[in-house]
């Protein structure tokens, strides 16, 4: 089936929109500070949808969707749960942190607290080993939409990535964080459309209301149950631990959201926002994928059942509006992270490199070109996808595996109790977690949350170990600091 006219009129007024948002944003950017942290002026509710929704992306729909067909109700459990759970439970903690440190400090880019709370070396080797992760985590959503065009309208995979990530580049190179999170907003609105036409459609091709529970008994009876091997508690467990680093700030777009919120107060309240969010809405966005094996048993490919149902049971124009729904995950997430990054790169990595990239000489040409190019970086890398193990390697194995070493020292670090963890710690803790990450990939590993879990385990033990261990006196700097984000 290929896309009719009118399907692919919602799709191109769904680019255009992002398009439009891109240049009106364009005019709200006066510096380098606006177009990387919105001036500090994020409303809650804003940032907390955007928060929520650049957790989202194609990937969703090809790698989760196949989990879903396959093993059932477990990705809710092992994915958005122990998301929705970890923000809800620090939403008091991590974010009002990151608002101090910002307001008293005057830190608009997670790496900035990384040099002042260690040194330009552990920030340095931060920066670096986050640029290159967000490479090929990025990479894999632009490979996944593609997957996804490709099903809808037979688009060649190289295509299919150039057209994601080329509107992209654009609208993101123009409007800065700005043009993230209004487009972010949009997408939402986009993405709650697209998900409840296509759980409504579920629901009438089954048995109505009651096949939420009844349709259960169609499926293998594993499906049903919160884990299935291998996705079993300790792999739960692993994604617990994973999520709470990566959603409290470990994601350095993440860190950013509550950075640019106005006051603790709304940063907090964006963070229930999102987490609230997670623990609801992907009930509804999910259950589709449930379904798929009752409506489309016996699938060869079970990457392509979200695909391939959404041109069994909606008609044409409905297809284009689920079609838009799944590029605005994508784009929200990945536009998130390029905005992030981007900032990583123009205020903490080229001012070391050259003093005519020093912070008070960062213009908005700077920040844009820098923008520019990682972006394209992302692209080249999402077309060697296979290389790296297909998308669900990249985004459960590498991302999972690596996100840890990378994190534990930027969460970890704004704990008074960690205060005597200084620079050798984060500098050892984030090496034995990427040398662990290469072992892991060497050997053959049975247990899939052993080989998930393993560098962040290691990573988190020397962080602490060295930490606690090694006899130094805390600069008074650092304990100031850590004193004045952690009062009550």
């Amino acid at each position: 089936m290929k896309l009719t006219s009118f399907d692919l009129i919602v799709i191109t007024a769904f680019f255009l929109l992002m398009l439009v948002i891109g240049v009106y944003s364009y005019f709200r950017n006066k510096n380098a500070d606006d177009y990387f942290v919105a001036g500090g002026n994020l409303p809650w509710w804003l940032s907390g949808i955007s928060h929520h929704v650049s957790g989202y992306s194609g990937a969703v729909f090809v790698a989760y969707a196949a989990i879903a067909y396959t093993h059932g109700f477990t990705i809710y459990v092992w994915w958005a749960f122990t998301i929705g759970l970890t923000i809800l439970a620090s939403a008091k903690i991590f974010p009002v942190r990151w608002v101090r440190l910002r307001k008293k400090f005057h830190i608009q880019s997670p790496l900035e607290f990384l040099a002042r709370r260690y040194n330009i070396l552990t920030q340095q080797i931060m920066a670096w080993s986050g640029v290159l992760l967000k490479l090929f985590d990025i990479g894999a959503k632009w490979a996944s939409i593609a997957i996804l065009l490709n099903v809808f309208t037979g688009i060649s995979l190289p295509i299919g990535i150039l057209i994601a990530g080329g509107i992209s580049l654009l609208y993101i190179t123009f409007g800065g964080l700005w043009a993230v999170v209004i487009t972010d907003f949009a997408q939402f609105i986009i993405q709650l459309l697209g998900g409840l036409v296509m759980f409504f459609a579920v629901l009438y091709k089954l048995d109505g209301l009651e096949s939420i529970f009844t349709m259960w008994e169609k499926l293998p009876s594993a499906n049903s149950k919160p884990f299935n091997d291998p996705y079993g508690v300790g792999f739960a467990l692993a994604f617990l631990f994973i999520n709470f680093l990566s959603y409290n700030g470990g994601q350095w777009n993440l860190a950013t959201r509550y950075i640019s919120s106005p006051s603790e107060s709304q940063a907090t309240k964006a963070a229930r926002l999102s987490g609230w969010l997670y623990l609801i809405w992907p009930l509804i966005l999910f259950f589709p994928m449930w379904a798929a094996p009752i409506l489309l048993p016996d699938l060869a490919d079970p990457s392509q059942s979200y695909g391939q149902l959404t041109l069994l049971l909606l008609p044409s124009g409905l297809v284009g509006l689920v079609i838009a729904s799944l590029f605005a995950n994508t784009m929200s997430m990945t536009s998130s992270d390029i905005n992030t990054i981007s900032a990583v790169i123009t205020r903490d990595i080229l001012p070391n490199i050259s003093e005519k990239f020093s912070l008070n000489k960062i213009s908005l040409l700077t920040a844009r070109v820098t923008t520019f190019i990682f972006t394209l970086l992302t692209i080249i890398v999402a077309l060697q996808y296979e290389y790296f193990g297909g998308i669900l390697g990249l985004i459960i194995t590498w991302f999972g595996a690596l996100v840890g070493p990378i994190a534990v020292p930027m969460l970890f670090g704004v704990i008074p109790t960690f205060k005597s963890c200084g620079p050798v710690a984060a500098i050892s803790s984030i090496f034995a977690g990427l040398l662990t990450f290469i072992i892991t990939k060497n050997i053959e590993i049975s247990s899939l949350a052993l080989q998930v879990s393993l560098p962040l385990i290691v990573s988190s033990l020397v962080y602490v170990f060295i930490g606690l261990a090694q006899i130094r006196n805390v600069p008074d700097k650092v304990k100031a600091m850590l004193q004045e984000i952690s009062k009550e």
